[in-house]
């Protein structure tokens, strides 16, 4: 069997001292090493195939090097590619990432893990905010910026006015808002934004993000005599409950009927027209994030971060039927 590469193969490869290979494959060799040093280093590491062992590593510097990400749930199709954005972040400096589901109606997150095993904290969406985690570091997602942990957020508001200017520019002035029932800063942010930009014409029903109670709210909504002529939903799976309303009253999408969605989940190309949404780049948002927390464990303050998402307009929209 073929001896496991070293460091100290690493270092003679790329003709560097060992110091100066453990510098580089930590990640800290910015303004300490040269960056042709850095390159002959990561590309003898590539070429031996080196793979850093970083249990003794931990161990020799009583460091866990683990990170724990909390989230509002593990079904949400969001919290996917935040996890994957963070774990490519966290990998390529040598951390683990540990996931803890923390329900919106669960009040502040608390830590059921041993804090002693985790460096870190990232947490998303978290309604009540993030406590009993002691001195450990901690960056927020999608979370109010005025909390005085950094904020890596998505641009919502940004979001649900570009909702809006696209409704107005195909002559909607009736709109009806499905409000996702949660308490958190996200939804408050979308919630503010549409009613700036209908202020007195906007009629709202709050729902759970659940298919069927989003239904019901539709129902409700498009029963009134001054039926919206356009529904906008906070989340594309209350949308699909409005597109289940829509379909009960013989209701067409878009000819008598817009909606609108937000987040652009694989859910919104599956619904019949496909639905207009606001794509949020939730990968990057989880690489940010990890970014950020690997700052403040290197002792320096991150800037907050506001990602804009991106308007996909689809056959789900179009001019009202009447103005």
């Amino acid at each position: 069997m073929d001896k496991r590469p070293t460091s100290r193969d690493v270092a003679r490869a790329a003709g560097v001292s060992q110091s100066t290979v453990s510098i580089v494959l930590a990640g800290k060799a910015e303004g300490r090493v040269k960056p042709e040093t850095r390159q002959a280093v990561h590309e003898a590491a590539r070429r031996l195939g080196y793979r850093p062992n970083l249990a003794a590593r931990n161990l020799r510097l009583g460091r866990t090097r683990t990170v724990l990400l909390v989230v509002p749930t593990l079904t949400g199709p969001v919290f996917g590619p935040i996890y994957a954005g963070a774990a490519e972040v966290a990998a390529a400096r040598g951390f683990g990432l540990i996931v803890h589901p923390w329900p919106d109606d669960a009040g502040p997150a608390r830590s059921q893990v041993d804090t002693q095993a985790i460096e870190g904290v990232l947490a998303s969406s978290i309604v009540g905010g993030v406590t009993d985690f002691g001195d450990l570091p901690v960056v927020l997602m999608d979370s109010d910026p005025a909390a005085p942990a950094p904020t890596i957020n998505f641009d919502v508001a940004g979001g649900m006015r570009a909702i809006a200017g696209h409704l107005a520019a195909l002559g909607h002035r009736r709109i009806g808002h499905l409000a996702a029932a949660v308490d958190a800063w996200t939804f408050r942010v979308r919630g503010e934004a549409l009613a700036d930009a209908f202020p007195g014409s906007l009629i709202r029903r709050a729902t759970a993000i659940d298919v069927a109670a989003a239904r019901q709210a539709a129902l409700e909504l498009l029963a009134r005599p001054d039926r919206p002529s356009a529904l906008v939903c906070d989340d594309d799976v209350i949308a699909a409950g409005a597109y289940k309303a829509a379909r009960a009253l013989g209701l067409d999408i878009p000819g008598d009927l817009s909606v609108t969605g937000f987040d652009d989940v694989l859910l919104a190309t599956a619904l019949e027209p496909e639905l207009t949404t606001v794509r949020l780049p939730a990968e990057q948002l989880g690489a940010a994030a990890m970014t950020a927390l690997l700052e403040l464990l290197d002792d320096h303050r991150p800037s907050g971060v506001s990602l804009p998402g991106e308007l996909i307009a689809r056959r789900s929209t179009a001019p009202p039927a009447r103005p």
